[in-house]
């Protein structure tokens, strides 16, 4: 709990300090080489920072579930789930959007359904060149999930940032990770009724209803923020009012436990605790996404439909 207590503050400044940038930079002007990078104006586009920083976490994720499976007995390639993770991020957050918020347009769903098919065509012959046609399927299906679970679901939070703004994507991400540390810190203190205790043995009904409450008031504090702070950050989401913020911040705390459970599906599969150790106090990459895989589409769906 130390651990997490003292390397939990060091990580969120550093993400709040990589959002600044990403933030700054859609006020600096394209050198006139690069404008096709943004066909809706002359400034650097939205989430660049947010796509580049996902891409290498994706690449971290895509290295730790290249493990696991090897864990369960799939020749998972590190390499070849590292770059398929990666390409998985920056094909979702170049396609993931409505209408022309996607980076690309009117291309978006061609795109993402051709980067689909070239990542399984690509697998099969990758595992198969060395003509041993043994565990190819498992391991090509094993790059897919990299390219989807650790790739595209990301786009997500980078559609969220491009529609919306960036404090409401940075409110997604803190509601999420305020589930989990609600659920962490409140099992740790009174949690007996275990959750599931086949897959993961040290969740409790304590702490998951300790997190869902902690991401209702986190879900209340947002909007409050952003009304009396930062209005022009709502945009569309300003008609929301402060029930529905914590029924926002509820859902996405409960798919987000559902993220990491079904991480813990895969861990528990491999017969290990956290898929790596590279965030010490959390564990790996994907010990730290698990539960925004799932909620980041969960978000950009409600708000969509909440706020009309």
């Amino acid at each position: 709990m130390a651990r997490r207590l003292t390397f939990g503050p060091i990580l969120i400044l550093i993400f709040l300090g990589l959002m600044w940038l990403d933030q700054v930079l859609t006020t600096v002007a394209l050198p006139s080489g690069f404008l096709w990078l943004n066909p809706h104006g002359p400034n650097w586009p939205a989430g660049l920072v947010l796509l580049a920083l996902g891409m290498l976490a994706g690449a971290r994720g895509g290295l730790e579930l290249a493990r696991l499976f090897r864990a369960c007995g799939i020749a998972a390639h590190s390499r070849h789930l590292t770059q398929a993770a990666a390409y998985g991020v920056l094909v979702g957050g170049l396609t993931t959007g409505m209408g022309n918020a996607a980076m690309v347009g009117q291309w978006a769903g061609p795109l993402l359904g051709s980067a689909a098919a070239l990542v399984v065509f690509l697998s099969m012959g990758f595992y198969i060149r060395d003509k041993d046609l043994k565990g190819a399927a498992g391991a090509a299906a094993a790059a897919v999930f990299a390219f989807v679970y650790m790739g595209v679901v990301l786009g997500f939070l980078i559609a969220i940032r491009r529609e919306y703004s960036i404090g409401v994507m940075l409110a997604v991400v803190f509601i999420v990770k305020a589930c989990d540390s609600g659920a962490y810190f409140t099992g740790t203190a009174i949690g007996k009724h275990k959750l599931i205790r086949f897959v993961s043995p040290g969740k409790t009904w304590e702490g998951l209803i300790g997190g869902l409450i902690t991401a209702g008031v986190f879900g209340m504090l947002g909007l409050w923020l952003g009304k009396s702070q930062f209005p022009e950050a709502l945009g569309p989401l300003a008609s929301l009012n402060y029930a529905q913020a914590a029924i926002i911040g509820v859902l996405l705390g409960g798919i987000g436990q559902a993220g990491d459970l079904s991480a813990s599906v895969v861990k528990r599969d491999a017969g290990v605790k956290d898929s790596g150790q590279i965030l010490p106090g959390f564990g790996g990459m994907l010990d730290m996404l698990d539960s925004l895989v799932i909620s980041a589409p969960l978000a950009w769906w409600l708000f969509h439909l909440m706020a009309g």
